[in-house]
């Protein structure tokens, strides 16, 4: 798949995202949106870091994602039941889970967030393609932790302005990188918190070392996930020794029949055996 064709399959997924975000303003202001956060009871926003520091603890972890579908995997499973996936991820050892929110090309909703909250206590991302401050709020509502920026997606100037209102609004971000440039652009926010996405945005091939190639231009104390291609137990133990944090795992989950099963068959040879891989941190 050719360059040009990714980029215009990110700028259409740009577009329907600020699409939808305007008809949300317009059904509902984003100064009415503001007034029911302020409103909203204070142990809603009682979860300062709470994202990143399950990301800390002693082992691998893993972010455990919820998604239907993608562009280029299409559906991913049947009729999945949210509850019954969230409530196998949490069984199974996940750390925090993921859960993408994008409807037209991914299949998902805010009401996903609002759901997963219900069904767990893990610390939740918002996983979505993240234009505007309306989006923020709408994440905190729901019930999030934290949010994804992706740098491919904003100019620096949005990107600095999201940041800073996710992390006064006590949202841990998790900042998604895909080469040195963006990475550069990650590091100018101070983010103590990358996501290397695995995934070519040219191809959509997957290459585990990308995450490497970029290891040695982050700082101590930035936690580090990798993102995309992760099936295998042996990747995990490979990624720990390079000093990663964490890594998301999407598709892989979502596909077994028995998703609680997978992810401790995943983690089999990652939570004990790594328990002093996290000195970046």
């Amino acid at each position: 798949m050719s360059s040009a064709t990714e980029a215009s399959v990110l700028e259409r997924i740009l577009v329907s995202t600020r699409a939808e975000v305007r008809a949300r303003r317009e059904a509902l202001p984003l100064e009415q949106l503001r007034e029911r956060a302020a409103d909203a009871p204070r142990g809603a926003f009682e979860r300062e870091r709470r994202f990143r520091g399950a990301l800390s603890a002693a082992g691998m972890s893993v972010i455990a994602e919820f998604k239907r579908r993608s562009p280029s995997a299409g559906a991913i499973r049947e009729a999945p039941n949210l509850r019954d996936v969230v409530g196998a991820y949490e069984r199974g050892g996940a750390s925090a889970i993921s859960i993408l929110t994008e409807g037209p090309h991914f299949g998902g909703s805010l009401e996903d967030l609002h759901e997963a909250r219900a069904a767990c206590d893990l610390p939740l991302l918002r996983k979505d393609f993240i234009v505007d401050p309306y989006q923020l709020y709408e994440a905190l509502l729901a019930g999030a932790d934290a949010v994804l920026l992706i740098v491919a997606a904003l100019a620096q100037s949005e990107l600095a302005s999201l940041y800073e209102l996710a992390r006064e609004l006590a949202l841990d971000v998790l900042v998604e990188v895909h080469d040195r440039g963006e990475l550069r652009r990650a590091l100018e926010l101070q983010a103590d918190l990358i996501g290397i996405n695995n995934r070519d945005l040219r191809d959509f091939s997957v290459d585990l070392r990308r995450t490497f190639d970029l290891l040695a231009e982050i700082p101590t104390g930035v936690s580090i996930v990798s993102e995309s291609g992760i099936s295998k137990p042996e990747q995990l133990r490979w990624l720990a020794e390079q000093g990663v944090a964490a890594v998301l795992v999407g598709e892989t989950l979502m596909r077994a029949p028995d998703p609680q099963s997978a992810l401790r068959e995943l983690l089999g040879a990652g939570s004990a055996s790594f328990r002093d891989s996290k000195s970046r941190i």
